[in-house]
């Protein structure tokens, strides 16, 4: 795979969003050197893609010639390409041409395959980001249930006896089957929830329409809720303004025809709002739980990972399930892994990780490969 002539490479595991480039580095040994996760909107230019990447390299102080790098990638999917194969083969030139001839993408099933044949594996490389994450869990996993929830969507896999159970890895079966949920927990707009939030008036509850606007995000929801870490937040909100809880609240307010009444003291201003907000957080958790009851078997460990692992945790719990985090079970594997110290949350870079860990891999059986003949 890898030019083995450098001896033990570092590794960067790169997944390439629709809105965001999240990376992972690994030194010579496997070691997790660092993380990075950027704004990048692809839909408005492939420059955004080439900057991000630069800043990204820019942050672990390395040149790309240092490194071998492992891409996988959703962005594919924004309207800036005719299609997803146009979308796979322009992301790989714009990587390739960055990051130089050390450059492998990841292709489900078929491992890594080099830039000069991406056009010929681009069903296998558009959004498959979730087969790296539960292939390199099932290494170690037998019996699980992987969901990511992520800044926009929700991936859902089980592991049966190690092995990873999809039927199809297209995100048209897999929206069928709901192994692929489009929900998440910043950049999905209320008005996607339902049509109708039932709201605390006086004495009574009344349902009232949602407006079918892009006035929130579900960000504004976990803003309110308290639940929203501020280094995953980092997406312009809907109207360009700011993410305090009283902004938030004001552009959940607008989702069902109100303004927040700013004459009465900050907390009593907030606090039908902050209700209106676990609300939306419980019907997009039913969403996600009724997706994951299909797959879910008892006795079934839930693995939690994306920026939304805090929803994973609260569904596991409500549902009587083992959990863990992949960040915290990928530091408790031992021997190879016995010198992974983790020094940064990679739950929300998860995917970024994985192809790493499977880059490195390949690389070291090659070299085995190698040494015995």
């Amino acid at each position: 795979m890898f030019n083995n002539d450098v001896g033990k490479p570092t590794i960067i595991g790169w997944d390439i969003g629709g809105a965001h480039l999240k990376a992972v580095i690994l030194d010579a040994e496997g070691r997790l050197v660092d993380s990075i996760q950027l704004v990048c909107p692809l839909w408005h230019g492939l420059d955004y893609l080439e900057r991000a990447i630069l800043d990204s390299l820019q942050a672990f102080k390395i040149k790309p010639s240092r490194a071998c790098h492992a891409i996988t990638m959703t962005g594919e999917l924004v309207d800036l390409f005719e299609s997803r194969h146009d979308g796979v083969c322009k992301i790989a030139n714009v990587a390739t041409e960055t990051l130089g001839e050390q450059v492998w993408f990841y292709a489900a099933h078929e491992g890594f395959v080099s830039s000069q044949v991406v056009y010929s594996f681009t069903n296998l490389i558009a959004s498959v980001n979730w087969h790296a994450s539960v292939s390199v869990l099932a290494l170690k996993m037998q019996n699980a249930l992987f969901v990511d929830i992520g800044s926009t969507t929700t991936d859902i896999i089980a592991i049966k006896d190690g092995k990873v159970i999809s039927e199809g890895i297209t995100d048209a079966y897999r929206l069928q089957s709901d192994n692929l949920v489009y929900t998440g927990i910043i950049r999905t707009p209320v008005m996607a929830l339902a049509q109708k939030l039932p709201v605390a008036n006086n004495d009574e509850t009344v349902d009232i329409n949602v407006a079918a606007e892009y006035f929130a995000t579900m960000a504004d929801v976990y803003r309110l809720t308290g639940e929203l870490n501020a280094s995953a937040d980092i997406t312009e909100t809907a109207d360009g303004k700011g993410k305090t809880q009283l902004e938030s609240a004001r552009r959940l307010a607008r989702m069902i025809g109100h303004d927040v009444d700013t004459r009465q003291s900050d907390d009593n201003s907030l606090e039908k709002w902050i209700k209106l907000a676990f609300t939306c957080r419980n019907l997009q958790m039913q969403q996600i739980k009724t997706a994951m009851l299909k797959q879910l078997n008892p006795h079934m460990t839930i693995i939690g990972a994306g920026a939304g692992s805090f929803l994973v945790k609260a569904i596991a719990t409500e549902l009587n399930h083992s959990y863990i985090t992949a960040c915290e079970l990928v530091s408790m594997w031992p021997a190879e892994q016995s010198n992974l110290h983790i020094q940064h949350d990679i739950n929300v870079c998860f995917p970024a990780f994985a192809v790493a860990y499977l880059a490195q891999k390949n690389l070291i059986n090659t070299s085995n490969n190698l040494a015995k003949h």
